[in-house]
C-alpha cells in the first residue's frame, strides 16, 4: 500500500512559537502544517491584512502550505445556546483567516453529540453547526469536527441531520482508541463522506472513562488543551495515554488503508501533544509515515 497523501505537522506541537515552528515542521520533513488560530500571535482579531499577507508568503517562501487552522474554542463547544452567538462569530473570523492564508479547513471540537436527539443541548448544538456549516459551504470551506467524543456512528447520525458538508470531519483515530474505544478503522468507512482532514497520532486505553470527564460538557468543568494533554501523558492512574506513532493500539496498515479505499487524499497531520521530547517524537512520526509511502499491497 504506497501511501501518497501529504504530511503536515501541528506547529504548536513543537512549543516554540509560529515562526520557529514552520520553520523546524520544514526541518523535519513536512508538506504542511496546521496552526493553532484563536488567540496569541494568530488570533484572526489582531491579524490585518497585511499581516496575513506576510505570513502566507513566509509559509510560501518556506516551501509549505497550511493543511488546516485549528479553531477549538474550548470548553464545552456549542452546547451553550446562550454563549454560541460569540463562539460561531469567533468560528467565522477563524474561517475567513484560513481562506486568506490559502486553506478552506478550521478543524474544532463541537462539544459531545447528546444521545437525546430532543434535549436542549443536541438542538443547540445543531442550530450552532447549521450556521457554521452555512457559512462555510457558502465560501467551499468546512469546519471539521474532530472525532473522539462520541462514536463515528453516532456522529454520522448528527452530521447528517445538518443541510450541508460546511460541517464535516477531522478524523483522529487515536482520539477514538483513547476514549470511545471505537474503532477506527471502521470509523472512517462509516464517515467517509464527510472525512476533509486527518489526524495522525496513536495512543492506548486502560479503561473506560466518560468522554465528559475529558471534553467538558455543560454542567461539567471544560477541558482545555493543557488538561487533556496532561491526562494523556501517561501518569499512573489515567484512562489513556497518547503514544508516539507505532506504540499505541491504533491499526495504522488499517487505517491508512482504509483512507486510501475512500479516497482520501488530503492531509495526514502529526499531532503530539504530551511527551518529554515532542520534536523527536514528531519527527519519528514522519519517517513513521513514510514507510508506507514507500510500501505496496
Amino acid at each position: 500500500m504506497a501511501l501518497t497523501n501529504p504530511i503536515g505537522i501541528i506547529v504548536d506541537s513543537f512549543g516554540v512559537g509560529v515562526r520557529e515552528g514552520l520553520k523546524k515542521a520544514k526541518e523535519a520533513g513536512a508538506d504542511g502544517v496546521q496552526i493553532y488560530a484563536v488567540s496569541g500571535e494568530m488570533d484572526p482579531d489582531h491579524l490585518t491584512s497585511a499581516d496575513r499577507l506576510e505570513l502566507k508568503a513566509y509559509i510560501a517562501s518556506l516551501g509549505l502550505e497550511i493543511s488546516a487552522l485549528c479553531g477549538d474554542l474550548g470548553g464545552h463547544g456549542f452546547q451553550d445556546r446562550a454563549a454560541n452567538p460569540a463562539k460561531i462569530e469567533k468560528s467565522k473570523r477563524i474561517l475567513d483567516l484560513a481562506l486568506d492564508l490559502g486553506t478552506n479547513i478550521v478543524t474544532t471540537h463541537i462539544g459531545i453529540v447528546p444521545e437525546d436527539t430532543q434535549s436542549e443541548v443536541y438542538l443547540s448544538m445543531q442550530q450552532a453547526c447549521e450556521e457554521l456549516g452555512q457559512y462555510a459551504h457558502s465560501k467551499g470551506a468546512f469546519f471539521a469536527i474532530e472525532t473522539g467524543p462520541e462514536t463515528a456512528e453516532h456522529l454520522r447520525n448528527f452530521l447528517d441531520t445538518l443541510s450541508t458538508k460546511g460541517v464535516s470531519v477531522n478524523f483522529d483515530p487515536a482520539n477514538m482508541i483513547m476514549v470511545t474505544g471505537d474503532d477506527p478503522v471502521q470509523g472512517v468507512h462509516i464517515l467517509k463522506e464527510y472525512i476533509v482532514h486527518t489526524h495522525v497520532k496513536d495512543g492506548i486505553r486502560y479503561r473506560e472513562i466518560d468522554p465528559r470527564l475529558v471534553y467538558g460538557a455543560l454542567g461539567f468543568e471544560g477541558m482545555d488543551h493543557d488538561k487533556i494533554a496532561e491526562m494523556a501523558s501517561g501518569s499512573e492512574g489515567n484512562a489513556f495515554a497518547e503514544l508516539p506513532l507505532g506504540e499505541g493500539n491504533v491499526p495504522f496498515g488499517a487505517y491508512f488503508r482504509a483512507l486510501r479505499d475512500i479516497g482520501y487524499t488530503g492531509y495526514l497531520t502529526i499531532e503530539r501533544e504530551v511527551g518529554n521530547n515532542p520534536e523527536a517524537d514528531i519527527r519519528q512520526a514522519v519517517k513513521f509515515i513514510r514507510q508506507f509511502q514507500n510500501k505496496t499491497d
